[in-house]
């Protein structure tokens, strides 16, 4: 089961947070403020270039101040952390790279929205500039957070289970022709941290993966390699129906699997057998070993039925939250994880049909 919520206003100014907020847009307003209801912290302050919307988005949160110069927030406020959940320059590189590298030198923690930056090279900068300030980065990779591939983690490695084997992942993005163009390349960025998020914290690092692609739809499919030993594939499903479920997921162990449809129907094939061959006569396994079968209820007026936990938003706000008050940088979605899932990235935007190297901390190589 999962834990019981405590509200917003249920926590004592001690058990608190002090934030800020870089960001006034419509992901912020439709997931990532709301969550805010739900987390020990206090909103200080908003900021956006657009004073008007600050404004706005600083009456509808209940902030206390908002600015049009986060450079004037982080110098006149007192603040343990700041959001900053932003778009896209004239490049195609995310905005926020930047802004979480000034809050680290104000000497603030950073939760920034995904994509975190458009290479390996601007991760390991901010790195630095972690390591230089003790402030830490979490990002937002919400998928990594929700309850269904929560489950599908606490799985891995259990007696009934045993360590992951192989993994899949479906999920429907195109990879463009041109990977070379980084506008070009903007939505596949801002998309492939979801299935490579759920990679990461289900199997680990990647250490080497080749991938073929189809022309018409930009489809691919690509092999991978781990550093746990364990084999995958992802599966990049563009040309589905829009009406499709999006994604699923499967783990197996070793005489077990678990199968996640929709990021909310969980089954999971428990060790077990069919009978003897030829001999049995029903399809029923015995109960001890019969497949367990979770999905939510749509009935109750129930927070985990809302989009904001089905989705991690709050489970991920939450957290960062808990690594602010503890002093710890996180062990989930930090940027150990980004940098890992922007070399998978970057070895998309190398030839198909050829095996890319993973493991290095240097730049990927081809063979």
């Amino acid at each position: 089961m999962g834990e019981d919520i405590r509200y917003n206003f249920e926590y004592p100014p001690e058990e608190r947070i002090r934030v800020g907020y870089i960001g006034c847009g419509g992901h912020s307003f439709r997931n990532v403020y709301p969550t805010f209801a739900f987390a020990p912290m206090e909103l200080v302050a908003v900021c956006d270039l657009e004073a008007g919307r600050a404004e706005a988005y600083r009456r509808q949160f209940g902030a206390e101040r908002c600015y049009h110069d986060h450079r004037a927030m982080l110098a006149a406020e007192a603040l343990d952390a700041v959001f900053v959940v932003t778009g896209y320059d004239d490049r195609g590189h995310p905005l926020a790279t930047k802004l979480a590298a000034d809050v680290l030198r104000a000497g603030r923690h950073v939760w920034m929205e995904k994509p975190p930056a458009a290479s390996t090279a601007e991760i390991r900068e901010l790195q630095a500039v972690s390591a230089d300030t003790s402030r830490f980065v979490m990002v937002g990779f919400k998928k990594a957070f929700t309850p269904a591939v929560a489950k599908l983690r606490e799985l891995i490695g259990g007696d009934s289970f045993g360590p992951l084997t192989s993994i899949a992942v479906r999920y429907p993005q195109g990879l463009p022709a041109d990977t070379a163009d980084d506008l070009a390349m903007l939505g596949f960025l801002d998309h492939i941290v979801h299935p490579g998020s759920i990679l990461q914290t289900l199997a680990g690092p990647i250490t080497r993966m080749t991938y073929e692609r189809e022309e018409s739809t930009g489809a691919s499919v690509a092999a991978l390699r781990f550093a746990s030993g364990a084999v995958g594939t992802l599966h990049l499903a563009a040309g589905q129906s829009g009406t499709s479920p999006l994604e699923r997921v499967e783990i197996i162990g070793r005489g077990a699997n678990a199968v996640l449809e929709n990021g909310t129907r969980l089954t999971y094939y428990r060790r077990g057998g069919r009978g003897s061959y030829g001999r049995a006569d029903s399809f029923l396994a015995d109960d001890d070993g019969a497949p367990l079968l979770w999905e939510p209820e749509f009935s109750l007026g129930q927070l985990y039925n809302k989009g904001l936990f089905l989705l991690g938003y709050a489970q991920e706000v939450r957290y960062f939250c808990r690594c602010v008050r503890e002093g710890r940088p996180p062990a989930i979605a930090g940027l150990d994880d980004a940098l890992a899932i922007l070399k998978l990235y970057e070895a998309y935007r190398k030839p198909p049909g050829q095996w890319h190297d993973l493991s290095s901390d240097g730049a990927d190589e081809s063979r």
